[in-house]
């Protein structure tokens, strides 16, 4: 009886017993009505025959013991027979009969057909409003196949159909995301697309440049190696754009799997700036160490030095000779900390909510390396670990880069 819980369905059952309840009232009705009307009948005849005895002399104590009589003779069959009085005549040919038959049935039939006809409205009511709250889902649900998600399916009653279209409610919301997500998809393709080919213009035409003036001057030996340099300084910042849009593009797929696994915290520090000791001894800097030898984090090893590195790249990029990187961490009862402070120039109050786009690069950077993917892919790594990445800075007095995990309590 489960359909009984649609509201419409639980209405037209609910009609149909109180008219089968009426209906069956009624015939009671028409019953005890036929029994005494074929009583009248019955002793309209009785009257009328007594009547023609006693006209005809016959004793009334004689007609009074033939009505009390209950033997049937065939004398009486064939007398009865003559005048088409018989069991197998049609009951119009009883004038008495006649006259009550059509009483009732002057009664009875029009009350019949108006039952009939306002049960067949009832059921034609129903239907229609039935196929008319389907033709509306269908139309829904073709909004839906066609990416119109404005409207929604009727979901506030119960009732099985009201199931199947929460169903496909949950359905069109899970297409609706993918929805989202392929568009988001697309545009970030496209942003990506024209940022890239913006990024390379640069290295590609200093390139083109570089490689006109060496072959222009190849008797002039400085020129051309100051112009490979050059060459080289460009192809190596097209080498580290492509990788790193390489790895962003795998991180946004999910095609990278994390493999965490326990290791030292001052050992991924040291790991993350293995590559850049030599350039901050070059520009006259400071990379420092400060925290637990013995403080452990369970991570990706390889991707989480990765994202340090690129904090600790950017702090050299904007730091001026004899400024100081610091890379500390320290744990708390919940979080696992791990930071990279500067001394360098700061970021200013308008880009400090921007760093982390890609190919963000703010009006003060100047002429510092860096193409504005090295933060965005951090970023990246440590959300993908399940962390979170923020940053504090004053302007012109440093900038302190937070990577937090959770620890078990």
């Amino acid at each position: 009886m489960e359909f009984l819980h649609e509201k419409h369905s639980r209405t037209i059952f609910t009609f149909l017993i109180g008219w089968c309840v009426l209906l069956m009232l009624f015939l009671a009705i028409c019953s005890g009505l036929q029994g005494n009307s074929v009583k009248r009948a019955a002793l309209s005849r009785e009257l009328s025959a007594v009547s023609g005895l006693l006209q005809q002399g016959v004793p009334s104590d004689v007609i009074a013991s033939s009505f009390r009589n209950e033997t049937i003779t065939e004398e009486a069959k064939e007398l009865l027979g003559q005048i088409g009085h018989t069991k197998n005549a049609a009951y119009h040919l009883f004038p008495m009969v006649r006259k009550e038959t059509v009483l009732f049935r002057s009664f009875l039939l029009p009350v019949t057909a108006a039952s009939c006809v306002i049960l067949l409205y009832a059921v034609w009511r129903f239907l229609r409003k039935r196929e008319r709250s389907y033709q509306e889902a269908a139309d829904i649900i073709t909004q839906y196949s066609e990416g119109n998600f404005n409207c929604h399916l009727p979901g506030n009653e119960e009732g099985t159909i009201y199931q199947l279209y929460g169903a496909v409610e949950q359905l069109a919301l899970a297409l609706q995301a993918k929805s989202e997500a392929e568009h988001q998809s697309k545009e970030f393709l496209k942003n990506a697309i024209s940022d890239i080919s913006h990024q390379l213009k640069t290295p590609l035409a200093a390139l083109n440049m570089y490689t006109e003036i060496i072959m222009d001057e190849p008797e002039h030996p400085e020129t051309v190696r100051s112009f490979a340099e050059k060459t080289m300084h460009s192809l190596e910042r097209m080498e580290q754009l492509i990788q790193s849009l390489l790895k962003i593009m795998r991180l946004d797929a999910g095609s990278i799997v994390f493999e965490k696994q326990e290791c030292r915290i001052e050992e991924l520090a040291h790991i993350s700036c293995r590559e850049l000791l030599q350039r901050a001894k070059q520009e006259k800097k400071q990379i420092l160490f400060g925290g637990s030898k013995e403080e452990m984090i369970v991570c990706d090893v390889g991707w989480t030095s990765e994202a340090i590195g690129n904090l600790v790249k950017n702090a050299l990029d904007h730091t001026e000779e004899g400024g100081i990187i610091l890379i500390s961490w320290y744990r708390s009862p919940a979080m696992l900390r791990i930071m990279v402070e500067d001394n360098g120039n700061g970021i200013a109050p308008e880009d400090i909510h921007h760093i982390f786009k890609r190919f963000y690069r703010s009006s003060h950077s100047g002429n510092t390396q860096g193409v504005g993917l090295g933060l965005p892919l951090a970023k990246a790594v440590v959300e993908g670990q399940e962390g979170v990445i923020s940053v504090q800075s004053v302007e012109g007095q440093g900038s302190t880069f937070l990577i937090s995990f959770l620890t078990d309590m």
